[in-house]
């Protein structure tokens, strides 16, 4: 299941009017799963983390926390908590919530980049067998075309040496 926040732009367009054809989708800002990999390898390693519950939870944080909807989400947390005088300045509780904040993302994001790292290895790992596999093949066909020679020389022998000299076939006149 995938997260969906949809956000519509009102800001001025850069690059000039847009035509008027375009779907406004690529004003919003979604949260959705990521696309299931298209190597085997990958795929098989997907599986097998999205089997444990905690992996899919870090794996939704993860992809949330790094998000245009998180920051703005806490662009409004911290308008309204000032704007609201949840506490007077300096924030001492909100600087809390915000440092355990802080130490939860970094765990989140190191988590991330073990799974690139897992992920890396797994294509590394799969990269390495096909090298391997190919390198066999080559040995094989190597071997082939050396036979594929020697047979190759073995005919233009036979077919260059003289032919037997015998008996003629007229009957002698």
């Amino acid at each position: 299941m995938s997260v969906d926040v949809i956000l519509w732009g009102s800001y001025p367009k850069p690059f000039g009017p847009r035509p008027a054809d375009q779907d406004r989708k690529e004003d919003s800002v979604s949260i959705r799963a990521l696309p299931m990999p298209r190597n085997p390898a990958l795929l098989q390693h997907a599986e097998q983390r999205a089997q444990k519950t905690e992996n899919r939870v870090a794996d939704a944080i993860t992809r949330f926390a790094g998000s245009m909807p998180f920051v703005y989400i806490h662009v409004l947390w911290f308008a309204a908590w000032i704007g609201f005088r949840v506490e007077h300045y300096p924030f001492g509780l909100l600087t809390m919530i915000v440092s355990l904040e802080a130490i939860f993302l970094s765990t989140f994001v190191m988590i991330s980049q073990n799974r690139a790292d897992e992920k890396r290895q797994v294509l590394a790992d799969h990269q390495w067998q096909t090298v391997q596999e190919e390198e066999q093949q080559n040995e094989e066909l190597l071997h082939l075309s050396n036979q594929i020679l020697e047979l190759t020389k073995a005919i233009h022998a036979m077919s260059a040496a003289p032919a037997p000299a015998g008996p003629t076939e007229s009957g002698g006149v």
